[in-house]
C-alpha cells in the first residue's frame, strides 16, 4: 500500500509485517500524560518513529534517507502506519 502524506511525499508499506513486529511496535509506543490525564505527547518520539519507519517501511530506510525527512513528516508518517497497524482492532470475533 502507497500513502501519501501532506507534503507530498509517497512510501510503500510493506506487506508482511507480522504479528509479532505489530505488536512490538504498538508497545513501544509510550503516551505521556498531564495532570488531567490529556495526552501531551510521547516518550522517546524520534526513537519510536524511527523504529516504525525501518521496520514498516518496503524501499530505503536508510540513516541518509530518512534524515531527508522533516519532523512533521516523520510524524505524518508514524501516524499513517499506526493506523494501518490498527485496522481491524475492536470487531469482536464470532
Amino acid at each position: 500500500m502507497e500513502i501519501k502524506l501532506k507534503s507530498g511525499r509517497k512510501f510503500k508499506l510493506k506487506k508482511d509485517i507480522t504479528l509479532d513486529q505489530r505488536d512490538d511496535l504498538m508497545d513501544s509506543v509510550k503516551y505521556e500524560s498531564d495532570d488531567k490525564g490529556d495526552i501531551v505527547g510521547i516518550a522517546a518520539m524520534n526513537s519510536t518513529i524511527t523504529k516504525f519507519l525501518r521496520i514498516c517501511i518496503d524501499g530505503d530506510t536508510s540513516d541518509k534517507k530518512l534524515m531527508e525527512w522533516t519532523l512533521t513528516e516523520r510524524t505524518d508518517a508514524f501516524v499513517e502506519i499506526q493506523k494501518m497497524l490498527s485496522l481491524g482492532e475492536g470487531k469482536a470475533s464470532k
